[in-house]
């Protein structure tokens, strides 16, 4: 006689499609679809692509990154995939094909998002301690950045709508780890030609007029890395498939624990898996950037506490392994001369961050609830006030408060109301999913802990933010899973991806 054990078993053994594992061969799925949807050959002769692959925009966006990246359009991409995920979510409410789901916290959000709008207002003030700049330049930089968050919006909602069907969750974890695999295999190519970099297609075709910006002319001429004089001479900082070295470094920290959850199901697996992270230390440590280091630091510790809450000796002693295994690599290898040397240069840039930090704060007090809807020009340097560009030094002075950090950002863009409402969000997240501990729970819980160190160094907009959301889609549609007294309801656990199954046992397992 069937148990309930042996149907959860065997709705968590199926395939990487979610096709049951025990279906004949070239067998058609004949669980429940979409309402309103037909199925067989009048479907597929009827039906467009964005009907027979709803989850094909995410699909496009992560497997394609290096497409995009080379083509100068990789920052943009997520806001035209946006179009097709806001088109069907609305088709799914319009047409009454689904009831859509909102995440947990979201109102956190969307008062966030209407913080954010209202800086519209405030575009043409100067705050104090900057100078004046065109208006203009401010609305083009306004719109780029609030179209970057709608567009993280929709992903976040149009993610946690799909079903296991469409997009199984440990699919979605797997092409997160893929993105982290391309930035580990450009973090190679960078170190072994440090000096490669092409024009994109685009450049052939934008205007002149449009490509003086800094931020433009790194999209349009793609580079393996950024030319940076960290160590007092110009080297070379991995940083492809990205257009810096610090979303380089923020993004393959919060990719790789994705893929480990991916290959996390047989002993090879692990291995391969435990491997490719070793691999990425390398690149990560020649990218000079002491913020990714802090935070693979907090990943290994936050491990480690969570394991040794739940009594999960085996794990705790893989990962107490494997830092004595990099400690002896490092201390034995040129690695270690290099973080010695990076951790103590650029006193100059500490003390110019310091300067632009201390007026981020005064510009968020002086706009509290909205902001100023942009960075702002520092007025001089931290040196004086009276030092400025020049024909010799087009750097020197003026530097934008705000572009020191996420959480800087959001001060002097949307004030200390806008800034409390987007960390809010997610903490709550953290808060909500902290007791899960399946492999999605203990990553994506991960993920938005990381999004706190970072949000002091580096900005988010757009990838890392966007890779973060798409975490909190994980945990969500997780926790749905988890709290359903049918899952099947909700459709069955995600099955083996390449390499074997996840879940082996009931859904509600947690990571041994």
């Amino acid at each position: 006689m069937t148990t309930e054990l042996d149907r959860q078993n065997g709705r968590a053994r199926s395939d990487y499609w979610g096709q049951p594992a025990d279906a004949a061969p070239g067998a058609r799925d004949t669980r429940s679809r979409e309402p309103g949807r037909t199925s067989g050959s009048h479907a597929r002769r009827r039906g467009s692509l964005l009907s027979r692959h709803p989850a094909w925009p995410i699909i496009a966006l992560l497997a394609g990154y290096p497409i995009w990246w080379a083509l100068g359009i990789a920052d943009y991409m997520f806001i035209l995939l946006a179009i097709p995920m806001a088109v069907r979510l609305y088709t799914w409410r319009a047409q009454g094909r689904r009831l859509l789901r909102l995440p947990p916290g979201f109102s956190l959000w969307m008062l966030f998002l209407i913080c954010m709008l209202a800086g519209a207002a405030t575009l043409g003030l100067t705050a104090p301690g900057t100078i004046a700049s065109p208006v203009g330049n401010r609305i083009i930089a306004f719109s780029d950045r609030g179209a970057s968050y709608l567009a993280v919006t929709v992903l976040l909602l149009f993610a946690g709508n799909l079903t296991e069907l469409e997009l199984p969750r440990r699919r979605l974890a797997w092409l997160l780890g893929l993105v982290g695999i391309y930035a580990i295999i450009g973090g190679f190519a960078g170190i072994l030609l440090p000096g490669f970099q092409f024009t994109s297609p685009l450049a052939l075709v934008m205007p002149k007029s449009f490509q003086s910006n800094t931020l433009v002319q790194s999209m349009l001429h793609p580079a393996l890395t950024q030319v940076q004089g960290v160590l007092g001479e110009a080297e070379g900082r991995p940083k492809a498939p990205f257009d810096y070295t610090d979303s380089w470094g923020e993004s393959l920290t919060i990719l790789l624990p994705w893929l480990l959850v991916a290959w996390w199901a047989t002993r090879r697996q692990r291995r391969k898996a435990l491997a490719v992270a070793a691999l990425a230390l390398v690149p990560l440590i020649y990218s000079l950037d002491r913020g990714v280091w802090i935070g693979m630091a907090v990943s290994v510790v936050y491990l480690a506490v969570r394991f040794a809450a739940r009594g999960k000796l085996g794990l705790l002693t893989v990962i107490g392994s494997g830092i004595a295994v990099v400690g002896i690599l490092i201390l034995i290898s040129p690695l270690h001369s290099l973080i010695s040397a990076r951790l103590t240069s650029e006193q100059n840039s500490n003390s110019i961050r310091a300067s632009l930090n201390t007026l981020a704060l005064r510009d968020g007090r002086a706009s509290p609830l909205i902001g100023y809807g942009d960075e702002r020009h520092q007025q001089g340097s931290a040196a004086s006030i009276a030092v400025g560009p020049t024909v010799d030094c087009s750097a020197c002075g003026q530097s934008e408060a705000g572009s020191t950090g996420q959480f800087w950002l959001l001060l002097v863009s949307d004030g200390i109301l806008g800034t409390v409402l987007y960390l809010s969000f997610f903490a709550y997240g953290i808060w909500r999913f902290r007791r899960d501990m399946t492999p999605y729970g203990l990553a994506g819980v991960l993920v938005l802990l990381l999004s706190f160190v970072y949000m002091f160094t580096y900005e988010a907009v757009v990838a890392p933010l966007a890779f973060t959301m798409l975490a909190y889609a994980l945990l969500w549609r997780n926790d749905l899973q988890l709290r359903s007294p049918d899952p099947e309801s909700i459709d069955a656990a995600a099955g083996p991806g390449p390499g074997g199954s996840l879940e082996r046992a009931a859904p509600r397992r947690a990571l041994k």
